[in-house]
């Protein structure tokens, strides 16, 4: 079976209708892990819909103009874009105008008529994120892929899936990319908070200043914030947190998977040794699109 299918397997099993893929940093391969998903998904016949927290598909990165990877999209595939972003073709078929607004216009649902090459700019933030997925699945999507971004995947739903992408563009060894990486996934896999538990609530964001008075105070309460997002501590930073405080959450996420890319700008790792080491990190499925192996 191909490591796509294996991610798609994944989300499915826990029936989301929805994954969001994330990452570490940039150019990690979250794309890529996208692209894999989407196409597993429509290999099965599946109505998919596409959209993103940014810029994705440009044939080179809009910051440093290094090539990147396609977005080549099947006939029926829906899509929710920016309308400056989308081309005037009858490769696609009008649905919808939304209220959503990003800087290069109004959010649009379209559906592919013929095979086509698209640029996705999607929803600017959180709200229009959520905004612009059901409005895919109002047009009849059964499965949506999102290229996501950290900051804006309180958006997601509790039933959604979260894949998490880490690589050498992110870190220069294979130890600072199973740290990182695993500082996400716990990041994004903090539990719920119980109700009827004594705890200290924290209603804007848990800042690395008030997690080290909270540790300093010798805090044994559970710390509940409103969702990921609202934790600004990363890396080494947040594992030493959770050492100390019981983080909890209102709206939990599912990180489902983890994927690797062992090459980089700079240069490159060991593949396999990055898989293992990673999945060690995480303790969760590590899969590596570009190796076609799983650990």
């Amino acid at each position: 079976m191909e490591v796509s299918d294996l991610l798609l397997d994944r989300a499915l099993a826990i029936g989301a209708r929805s994954v969001a893929v994330v990452g570490t940093g940039k150019n990690v391969g979250k794309t890529v892990v996208m692209r894999a998903i989407y196409r597993a998904a429509i290999a099965r016949g599946m109505q998919v819909g596409l959209t993103s927290i940014g810029r994705d598909g440009e044939a080179n990165d809009f910051v440093d103009a290094v090539a990147k990877p396609r977005l080549r999209l099947a006939a029926g595939t829906l899509v929710a874009g920016a309308l400056g972003a989308l081309p005037r073709s009858p490769a696609l078929e009008w649905c919808e105008a939304t209220e959503v607004q990003s800087a290069s216009g109004a959010l649009c649902i379209v559906r592919v008529r013929t095979e086509s090459e698209l640029e996705l700019v999607g929803a600017p933030t959180a709200s229009g994120l959520r905004g612009s997925v059901e409005a895919l699945f109002a047009h009849g999507a059964e499965f949506v892929a999102i290229d996501g971004a950290i900051d804006r995947i309180a958006a997601l739903r509790e039933e959604d899936a979260v894949i998490v992408s880490c690589g050498a563009a992110a870190s220069a060894s294979i130890e600072a990319i199973a740290g990182e990486v695993r500082a996400l996934v716990a990041l994004l896999a903090l539990p719920r908070g119980d109700r009827s538990i004594d705890a200290v609530r924290i209603e804007g964001a848990l800042t690395p200043m008030r997690a080290a008075e909270l540790i300093a105070s010798g805090e044994k309460r559970p710390i509940v914030v409103r969702d990921a997002t609202r934790v600004t501590l990363r890396g080494r930073a947040l594992l030493g947190a959770l050492e100390r405080l019981s983080l909890r959450v209102e709206h939990p996420l599912r990180p489902i998977a983890v994927t690797v890319n062992s090459v980089g700008r700079a240069g490159c790792v060991e593949p396999k040794a990055l898989l293992q080491a990673v999945h060690a990190a995480v303790k969760l499925p590590t899969f590596d699109l570009f190796a076609a192996s799983a650990a």
